[in-house]
């Protein structure tokens, strides 16, 4: 084996350093100094030549300039696990492959840790090892030469027979824990029977598949069970219950309970993309309906938190992606439940510590890899995350099994979003009989493995090893390479060559298979080496059954194979032929590996309705058990502590620290995102996208949990739930109740004292009555059935359980995106108004409430739903004033009550506020902090008759008090009967809300960045983001030319260049097409290949995303595959010196761009774009100035200061001297600068939000042809795109003039 190392740069800046050392020493470790580099390690078919050799060193240069130095002290080397391929490696590889490296097998790289100090004993290199790697995916070795163990190639290992026959039923018992089957005592009873009557053992790969696809996490089977209760049995099951939604209100559902997600009407409007033929972008005008899904993936979070998120998140994409036959995954949302997070030196006096196993991690742990997790996966595919939610609880109650402590040790990991599908798509179509059995998407690997039955049982009963094994990578570039065939088959409209299509989750092939020949009718004969394989040595289940990401299955027929194959070409996705539909419903899985031996070469030889048939159906006979609950002494609370103790709970805390992680722009048709106003507060109660890039209908997503209510009422929870998605959708311009569909994710710990009846309560709650009773449709959900966490500790039996948790997401499409009403106070309306709705009428409820959980209590009596027909007068009234403009801002009242909605929308404002309590009855904390479903609103002064009167109609008024008035003051001041109740500056309640984000930030990112962002909050004369023209915004300065273009029937051509990776080229195709041109498609394997010459095109644009992923520096993957290779090479450096020509890079493209200097004439003052100085991905919407400079896409615009969409990890420019920097200052080539709200040059954060010196974001050449940006003109040239904006832009925003200023030049 030939294998070649080769040293890299530092991997950790100082800061990182620094963070090591403070905690070895916090761990008792006697280290003094840390250093640590990058090591490569290629996998080589032969030696490399001299000129190999270099451009691999080159390949292998990336990142920052970090300050490196001689290695010394005790080697740690952490790589991926032996058995394992990095998502970094897979996606390396392609770029050496791509710049002619044929000799690389494989490359793989490890981060070599250099330890001075003390002698450790072995306790304590333990220690230190856990605090350098993540033993569920790393490993650590002592010397480099380990390092061969990344590249050992075993021989195909033969599957294993269990001998039922003799053995009989133990057989199988034995089975089933050794192999970490979780089996039902039933479902062994029937193996064995069906094998007894097939007359043969079976082997380990097929007892796998079965207990994958029969897991409870894949077949559901206590939704489908038959119940009695308290010896009664129940007429329904749980999923009939659901299904009762759909039969009593089946209108605008267009598919449920069969597919990969569930869908509903949307809105006529057009479609935007490239001609399958042509490759040039346009709109198709047609219904773009709306598809819906949201995931769990609870498990795989506990035990590795990141690829646990990124690969729930991934999970549910290609869940849209692959419904009906084929679609488009559009925005997504993430949330979290947890137990305490206890963070270091910021405990709070709720937080009891009530210990965990150890083989999952901490709830802080959770939260600060976790979010990160799924945020990259929603980024580098290219889907925005608009909308979320995250709570902790973790306390010893009273509930309806006595005294226990209950939480989330078990974390809630939810993903999920919506997409579109084109109509004629919907439904999946029909698998003909020797149709080709594709799956695409990456190669199969030894991971995830067993995932399903893992996720179905409860933390602690399955072994390390099974916990190890069904740990699963995330590849999201690999997903984006699948979506794009996806994409490119759809757009083929009726010609689509997908007959059937399902994505691959839990149990892998071995369950994506049979469902998707079963499914279709058919059986299936299949190949097992025709998979693709990384690992050749897996044995037949592994390759068979594990969970390997971003694939998908197919059935393409013979006729249609080679379009699909030529699709898959071009978007570099792999695929292979694994096997052939048949008219017998049977399922066979060859392995010609073993073709000679007989008792080797059929792994599966099985009917379909043995796997996939009516196993035994549960029987649940369970009881109703009461909770007792506690009484909160109010006496003892002190309300200006309570504010504090709310404002602190993570629950109701600022999330920042969970939002600008996360891409929210990218598609250009986000409306609303969480972060509201100049300010940009994360206060949004719902996320908003455009219905298409040339229309104001849209789409709307909100959620709705009240999971510690589950403790003392089941009912009332599922209710809450239900009611408080409608009460954050409600700001959206939706019009019918019966527009909303909702999603339902239930989560329970089956089994446990109480739960199974509570479960069945709370589902009968919304299913068989208020679901109903509003109209309201469940057309899809989910359900985690082991929410329970249990361990030994000193031979005490310890336990942490989970609420009954029934997660809300409600989904509406949106008559008017324009419309939608946020948090946010406005100062600017003249007087005003606001106005606090309680639709209880004053029960002041707290049992289950944020209030009784700070002073660790949990009450007696929860709120409620109480009258249905409240809800729906409530939601119709607020949807009548939203279509009329008539609410200036919207909160719902939740957790925290009354206080943290007024407070929210204060600072959200930017305002004071005076509230007067007089008009309620109860106690202060009673009227500050319950958290019966409500709302508080802003009106005209003007307005108010005219709402009483809606009010009237829908039989609300008597529920609604006039309370507050705006004040100029930046005090929040609580009265009662002219009294004091609670003040304080809004500047101290804003830092208070924001010091979790504070912290959490702290810990994660730059601890320097964190606080700048901080301080910035204490400036209360802050103008927030702002807009200053020096051009006329309603001015078409090309309108003359398109009228001449339409005239002549031609335009000029720009070519929209994309890479595998790269996710902003259709709405950057948008903007050039407004400005007038022809927008044409052209990926990187066109120009590799010679089928798309640039000297056919005017313009090059260079688009945004993870172009290879980013791993050898942003954009530097993708510029090398371009220098070396000569043709490409020659050709891009002929167009950039063609003096009629323009280049735009923006964000990843830009990066690109710049990594191309040496290309590119006048371009010699350009830096690179390295790491944000905090580290971390930056998604906000800044702002930033034009400036004096020759760029042809600035003209007219100098000192023109206004926002812009940010989403990029490395952004700061890196010169390569102080010089340099002003040598690029004096160039006068630097066209943008970001500023802060006062309009100064900051390199202050976030208003700098990646550190570049002197707020350079942007440059040109000197004459001005070739442009490079970091920010996102093309995701914001419509006005409604923006997070915030002036109320007098129209449907252009100012970046529109941008792309007519290129057509300007093209004259």
């Amino acid at each position: 084996m030939l294998i070649q190392t080769l040293r890299g740069a530092p991997a950790l800046s100082d800061f990182r350093v620094q963070k090591l050392l403070t905690q070895c020493a916090e761990a008792g470790l006697p280290v003094n100094d840390i250093y640590a580099e990058f090591s490569h390690f290629a996998h080589l078919s032969a030696a490399l030549n001299t000129d190999e050799s270099e451009v691999l060193a080159k390949l292998l240069t990336y990142g920052p300039t970090i300050e490196e130095h001689e290695p010394n002290g005790t080697l740690l080397l952490v790589t991926p696990r032996p058995g394992t391929i990095s998502p970094w490696s897979s996606k390396a590889t392609d770029i050496a492959h791509n710049c002619g490296l044929d000799k690389v097998i494989r490359l793989e790289r490890g981060i070599a840790y250099y330890i001075n100090g003390g002698t450790l004993t072995v306790e304590q290199e333990k220690l230190l090892n856990n605090l350098l790697h993540d033993r569920m995916m790393e490993s650590i070795f002592a010397e480099f030469n380990d390092a061969q163990a990344l590249f050992a190639q075993a021989e195909p290992g033969e599957f294993s027979s269990v001998d039922v026959l003799s053995g009989g039923r133990d057989a199988l018992v034995k089975a089933n824990t050794s192999l970490g089957l979780a089996l039902a005592d039933d479902e062994i009873t029937y193996l064995a029977d069906n094998f007894a009557k097939l007359g043969r053992n079976p082997h380990d790969i097929e007892l796998y598949m079965f207990a994958q696809a029969n897991s409870e996490h894949c077949r559901h089977k206590i939704f489908n069970a038959d119940w009695t209760i308290d010896g009664v049995k129940q007429e329904k099951s749980l999923f009939k219950m659901i299904k009762n939604t759909f039969e009593e209100n089946p209108a605008y559902v267009l598919s449920a309970y069969k597919d990969n997600a569930a869908v509903m009407a949307g809105s006529e409007a057009g479609r935007f993309y490239p001609d399958p033929e042509t490759k040039e972008y346009g709109y198709s005008h047609e219904n773009i309906h709306i598809l819906m899904k949201v995931e769990t993936h609870n498990h795989p979070t506990a035990i590795s938190p990141y690829p646990g998120a990124a690969t729930g998140s991934g999970g549910e994409i290609r869940d849209e992606g692959a419904t009906g036959v084929g679609s488009k995954p559009k925005a997504g949302l993430v949330g979290f439940s947890v137990s305490n997070l206890r963070i270091p030196g910021f405990e709070q006096p709720w937080e009891i510590d009530y210990g965990k196993p150890d083989r999952i991690v901490t709830a802080l742990d959770i939260m600060l890899e976790g979010p990160l997790g799924g945020a990259a996966f929603n980024n580098e595919f290219g889907r925005p995350a608009i909308t979320g939610y995250f709570r902790t609880y973790e306390q010893q109650v009273n509930s309806f099994n006595g005294e226990e402590v209950r939480g989330y040790h078990k974390p809630i990991m939810i993903a999920g979003g919506f997409g579109n599908i084109r109509e004629q798509h919907v439904q999946k179509g029909k698998i003909n009989v020797g149709a080709n059995l594709i799956v695409l998407g990456g190669p199969a690997m030894n991971i995830g493995l067993g995932g399903g039955a893992a996720s179905s049982m409860a933390s602690g009963q399955s072994c390390e090893d099974l916990d190890f094994a069904s740990v699963q990578r995330d590849n999201p570039e690999m997903e984006r390479r699948c979506q794009e065939v996806i994409d490119r088959c759809w757009q083929l409209g009726d010609d689509n060559p997908i007959l059937f299509i399902h994505d691959v989750g839990a149990g892998g092939l071995s369950n994506a298979f049979p469902e998707l020949v079963s499914d279709g009718g058919r059986g299936g004969n299949f190949e097992l080496r025709n998979v693709p394989n990384d690992e050749p040595g897996m044995a037949p289940h592994e390759i068979w059954c594990n969970e390997s990401q971003e694939r998908y299955v197919l059935a393409v027929s013979d006729e249609q194979l080679p379009i699909f194959e030529a699709i898959c070409q071009r978007e570099r996705a792999p695929f292979a032929v694994v096997g052939k539909a048949t008219e017998e419903e049977h399922l066979t899985v060859t392995d010609e590996h073993f073709a000679d031996d007989e008792h080797k070469n059929k792994p599966i030889d099985l009917p379909l309705d043995v796997l996939l048939g009516k196993t035994p159906k549960i029987i649940k006979d369970v009881k109703t058990t009461t909770a007792a609950g506690d009484e909160i002494n109010l006496a003892n609370i002190d309300v200006a502590e309570a504010a504090d103790r709310l404002l602190r709970l993570p629950t109701i805390a600022e999330k920042t620290f969970l939002i600008t992680i996360g891409d929210r722009s990218v598609t250009g048709m986000v409306a609303r995102d969480q972060m509201v106003g100049p300010w940009q507060v994360p206060v949004a109660d719902c996320g908003v996208t455009a219905a298409s890039l040339d229309s104001y209908h849209g789409e709307a997503m909100a959620m709705g949990e009240r999971t510690p209510v589950a403790l003392l009422n089941y009912g009332a929870s599922a209710r809450l739930a239900v009611a408080e998605s409608l009460t954050n959708i409600a700001g959206a311009d939706i019009g019918d109740l019966n527009r909303i569909k909702l999603s339902a994710n239930w989560m329970s710990p089956a089994g446990h004292p109480g739960e199974d009846a509570g479960l069945y309560e709370a589902v009968k709650a919304v299913g068989e009555e208020l679901c109903p009773e509003l109209g309201l449709t469940i057309p899809v959900g989910k359900d985690s059935m082991s929410m329970k966490t249990q361990w030994e500790k000193d031979g005490e039996q310890k336990a942490v359980t989970a609420p009954m948790s029934l997660v809300i997401t409600a989904f509406g499409r949106v008559e008017d995106i324009r419309k939608t009403v946020t948090p946010q106070l406005r100062t600017d309306q003249g007087d005003t108004r606001i106005v606090a709705i309680d639709l209880s009428g004053g029960k002041n409820r707290l049992g289950g409430s944020c209030l009784a959980q700070v002073y660790q209590h949990l009450g007696t009596e929860t709120p409620d739903v109480d009258e249905a027909y409240l809800l729906r007068g409530f939601f119709n009234s607020m949807q009548t004033l939203v279509a009329e403009g008539k609410l200036l801002a919207y909160h719902d009242r939740s957790d925290g009550g009354l206080f943290t909605t007024i407070a929210e929308m204060a600072f959200a404002g930017h305002t004071g506020v005076t509230v007067d309590l007089s008009v309620f009855e109860g106690t202060d904390a009673e009227v500050l902090f319950h958290e019966e479903l409500g709302a508080v609103i802003q009106i005209r002064e003007d307005d108010i008759e005219a709402i009483h009167t809606i009010f009237s109609e829908y039989g609300i008024l008597d529920y609604c008090a006039d309370v507050a008035r705006i004040n100029d003051t930046d005090m929040i001041t609580f009265t009662r009967n002219e009294q004091v109740v609670l003040e304080n500056s809004r500047t101290y309640f804003r830092t208070v809300w924001a010091e979790t984000t504070l912290k959490m930030q702290a810990m994660r990112d730059n601890p320097e960045c964190a606080q700048e962002e901080f301080d910035v909050k204490f400036d209360t004369e802050d103008p927030g983001l702002n807009a200053e023209l020096s051009f006329d915004i309603n001015e078409d300065i090309v309108a003359d030319l398109i009228a001449k273009d339409a005239q002549a029937g031609t335009n000029p051509k720009v070519a929209i260049l994309r890479e595998q990776g790269v996710n902003s080229h259709v709405e950057m195709a948008a903007a050039f097409v407004r400005a007038g041109f022809n927008a044409i498609d052209v990926h990187m394997s066109d120009i590799l290949a010679g089928r798309v010459d640039l000297a056919d095109f005017q313009g090059l644009v260079a688009c945004g995303g993870f172009s290879y992923g980013d791993v050898l520096g942003a954009g530097e993957g993708w510029a090398k595959s371009i220098l070396f290779n000569a043709n490409a090479r020659e050709m891009f450096k002929a167009f950039f010196h063609r003096e009629e020509t323009f280049s735009l890079g923006v964000c990843n493209g830009c990066q690109m761009l710049s990594n191309l200097k040496e290309i590119i004439p006048g371009s010699e003052h350009w830096p690179r774009f390295v790491q944000n100085e905090s580290e971390r991905f930056e998604a906000r919407f800044s702002l930033v100035e034009v400036q004096e400079s020759p760029s042809i896409f600035f003209k007219g615009m100098a000192g023109s200061r206004m926002p812009i969409a940010v989403s990029h990890g490395e952004g700061r420019t890196e010169f390569v001297s102080d010089e340099a920097i002003d040598a690029a200052n004096d160039s006068g080539t630097v066209s943008m600068r970001y500023v802060n709200n006062y309009g100064d040059v900051t390199e202050t954060y976030p208003a700098n939000p990646n550190g570049s010196p002197d707020g350079i974001t942007a440059l040109t050449t000197t004459d001005g042809r070739v442009t490079i940006m970091m920010p996102h003109p093309e995701r914001v040239f419509r006005t409604v795109a923006n997070s915030w904006h002036p109320d007098s832009w129209g449907e252009d925003s100012p970046w529109v003039r941008m792309f007519r200023n290129a057509r300007k030049f093209i004259g």
